[in-house]
């Protein structure tokens, strides 16, 4: 393993040309983002494979450029692939879902599979896990009703679902009266909700890619500003976020938080590329969140942070196919 960011580049001479379906929208929250993402990864690798496209629209029904399919129909589409790329943010994507289609119907699969998936989109599973090997976590509880939460108010405190990305319903809440009603929303989301303490620290989010011949790659750190008390949905998305890559960190700091991205996303057992999201607090890193399937057009955190180093937008997105490729051979041989 090496976090060493000289490579050689990917390119279509060294990557096969595969038949790849790329899976985009999604039931859940996150649907808009996952058809960006999904757009940007087809446009990526229509030149050097053949792409066939999927889209799940919010009601879970699927279709193929533009063509209404069956449930059947999709898996059998995805299993004239020789890989399928869930682009698919959140639930019935990230967590588990498509990774589960694919090996059932035979076909490699982009990113994490089943089990990381599953315990990566669920951030009280996560944190448990990170706990386990030493990487330390926010102080919180799991609650699942509002009466629970407002029993025993530990205040200030972010409240969010246990099981969403994108950071829809996620508040910082001071009062017991925001605690209700940040609960309540949350609770429109997930049946399970996080309530944290706030940690102070500069937010810091840290890339795992795991390569075809092997090796892993951990990027260079991406700093995000921001404006309100939390990176919520709003600020996520309308332009007023900054990042900077590489963020300015002392060599202790980045060093610290390049283990512990590898060390959670060694523990969850992720491939593909995963994001580890921190808090840079005055103690070292505390672990946010993870996210195995993140955001892939390239203006999003992962391709930006790697092209601070030199990768492009499409060989990531070639390389990530590439290891959905070797892996599942080897587990075929």
């Amino acid at each position: 393993m090496t976090t060493d960011l000289q490579h050689d580049p990917v390119t279509s001479s060294s990557v096969p040309r595969c038949r790849v379906a790329v899976v985009g929208g999604g039931a859940n929250a996150e649907h808009d983002v996952s058809l960006a993402s999904a757009a940007a990864v087809r446009a990526a690798l229509a030149p050097t494979h053949d792409v066939v496209e999927l889209t799940v629209a919010r009601d879970g029904s699927w279709s193929s450029g533009g063509r209404a399919l069956t449930f059947a129909q999709a898996v059998g589409l995805v299993a004239t692939c020789d890989v399928l790329l869930p682009a698919v943010h959140g639930l019935h994507g990230e967590d588990g879902t498509l990774a589960a289609l694919a090996d059932l119907a035979d076909v490699a699969c982009v990113g994490s599979g089943v089990r990381a998936g599953a315990v990566g989109m669920d951030k009280w599973l996560t944190k448990l896990v990170a706990a386990a090997v030493g990487v330390a976590v926010a102080d919180g509880r799991v609650v699942r009703g509002v009466a629970e939460a407002c029993a025993d108010p530990r205040l200030p405190a972010v409240v969010k679902p246990v099981s969403s990305g994108s950071s829809h319903g996620v508040r910082h809440v001071e009062t017991a009266a925001e605690l209700a009603d940040a609960v309540a929303a949350a609770l429109e989301l997930d049946d399970r909700v996080l309530v944290e303490e706030v940690v102070a620290g500069r937010e810091i989010d840290v890339a795992v890619l795991r390569r075809a011949d092997g090796t892993t790659l951990v990027s260079p750190a991406l700093e995000i500003g921001h404006a309100g008390a939390v990176f919520d949905t709003a600020t996520k998305y309308d332009g007023s976020a900054r990042f900077v890559v590489p963020a300015a960190l002392d060599p202790a700091d980045a060093d610290a938080l390049a283990h512990a991205a590898l060390t959670v996303v060694d523990a969850l057992g992720c491939d593909g590329v995963a994001r580890v999201d921190f808090f840079l607090t005055v103690h070292g890193p505390v672990l946010n969140e993870v996210n195995t399937m993140p955001g892939m057009t390239a203006h999003s955190q992962v391709p930006v942070m790697f092209a601070g180093a030199g990768l492009t937008y499409d060989e990531l997105v070639g390389e990530l196919v590439a290891q959905a490729c070797t892996r599942h051979a080897a587990r075929k041989s």
